[in-house]
């Protein structure tokens, strides 16, 4: 019986550590000593912070993706359109937009319009380099160079190019109608069409697409003088046509050095059929020989000194030196020295043209005649104002005149006694009351 009471008691010493728990074997396990009413009080005011922080944790987490996400999308689109409106190209037709902005104008130049110049120039160029790209995406996307833009890639939508496009054009022709003139917008807009709908689908019927591409670079030095001058004059063709000159021997040696790639992406150029590249080496001589005299037109016209004639002789002998060693022996190295050369010669043109420019005779003469005019018309006005008030005084001299030659009205003329008072001389206003 006593064996049988110390195993119940085992047992129950057994079940006892169970229920309540060993706090050194099983400490987990362990029931914890019931706290104060002191403590349970002062228990959810330590322990009520940790969801707040957890929150604002959660919170500042999901504000940092939000902005993350955002600022990628911004990046992503960001870069579409810089690619989209070849930025370094329409970056070089703000330049020479620009520098004719600069030769049309007088002695003075505006940089503000200036700046709304080259500005609504870089939009149009842009929304031409995208309208390019959207009719071709497929010829791009067989080309290695041209493979990985925006719209070969999948990278943006058709439609979605066309929308930045479309938006971005008419912006920038309306800045050029409303900050510039009409003739500048018409020149911006006129250059979109002939880019987009007419150099873009004849690249791939006809090699003559290289030269309406060389018409389409003239323009914007074109558009800068309408926008500084509002008029087109014979001087203002310099520039224009030393970059159409230019661009042919430029875009020739482009086309000779990426002929297979050009060939793959179904574009038609000159060198395609000139395997030798003698025919192609020749048309860049010619017009290298053709922007011989513009310097020496540019003095004679009264655009610049005579110093940019002799500079500017300098620059396309040297130029023409690249061409004839591409006509003497027609190689990639060759044609690789031409392009160099032709991407050294611009620039130099251009600043050449700007150091030594003579203000433009026509704009000093519209600036002098318009200030005449205003001032002309502001005397004309001040003449009116004295003979008015030469007039008014004349009047009033002539009443006050009229008024003394009255005869004196005694109040014993109009009193009913014989007898005369000293004269009181009466205005006419009580004489006729």
């Amino acid at each position: 019986m006593w064996r049988g009471g110390a195993i119940a008691s085992s047992a129950a010493r057994a079940l006892r550590s169970r229920m309540l728990g060993d706090p050194v074997h099983h400490p987990s396990t362990a029931i914890l000593p019931i706290p104060s009413a002191r403590a349970a009080s002062s228990a959810p005011s330590a322990a009520s912070p940790a969801p707040i922080v957890a929150e604002a944790a959660a919170a500042s987490v999901a504000v940092s993706s939000g902005a993350r996400s955002a600022s990628d999308v911004l990046r992503h689109y960001g870069a579409c359109y810089w690619e989209l409106s070849k930025a370094r190209l329409s970056a070089l037709v703000v330049a020479t937009s620009g520098a004719g902005y600069v030769l049309g104008s007088g002695s003075i130049v505006d940089i503000a319009e200036l700046c709304y110049t080259c500005t609504g120039t870089m939009m149009v160029a842009a929304s031409a380099n995208t309208l390019n790209q959207v009719f071709e995406i497929k010829n791009d996307a067989k080309m290695k160079r041209t493979m990985r833009r925006p719209l070969p890639s999948g990278r943006i939508s058709p439609v979605h190019a066309t929308m930045w496009a479309t938006t971005v054009g008419a912006a920038g022709t309306a800045l050029l109608a409303c900050k510039a003139n009409d003739l500048a917008a018409g020149l911006a807009a006129s250059n979109l069409i002939l880019y987009a709908f007419v150099y873009t689908p004849l690249k791939q019927i006809h090699p003559v697409n290289t030269w309406v591409g060389a018409v389409v670079g003239a323009i914007p030095p074109l558009l800068g003088w309408a926008a500084a001058a509002s008029e087109v004059s014979l001087n203002s063709m310099i520039l224009p046509a030393a970059l159409y000159f230019w661009q042919l021997p430029h875009f020739m040696a482009l086309a000779y050095l990426c002929r297979d790639d050009y060939l793959a992406g179904g574009y038609r150029m000159l060198s395609f059929a000139d395997p030798t590249g003698k025919r192609t080496a020749w048309v860049s001589l010619r017009n290298c020989l053709y922007m011989l005299p513009l310097g020496l037109f540019a003095y004679n016209w009264g655009l610049t000194s005579e110093w940019f004639s002799f500079e500017a002789s300098l620059l396309t002998t040297g130029l023409a030196i690249g061409a004839l060693s591409f006509v003497l022996a027609p190689s990639h190295k060759s044609a690789r020295r031409m392009f160099h050369g032709s991407l050294l010669y611009l620039p130099a043109l251009m600043a050449g043209l700007i150091l030594h420019r003579l203000p433009n005779e026509q704009k000093e003469h519209n600036h002098i005649h318009q200030t005449s005019e205003i001032a002309g018309v502001l005397r004309g006005t001040e003449l009116w104002d004295e003979e008015e008030g030469g007039r008014q005084k004349r009047e009033d001299a002539k009443h006050s005149r009229r008024a003394q030659s009255r005869p004196p009205v005694a109040y014993a003329s109009v009193a009913p006694f014989p007898f005369s008072p000293v004269p009181v001389y009466v205005s006419p206003q009580a004489h006729e009351f």
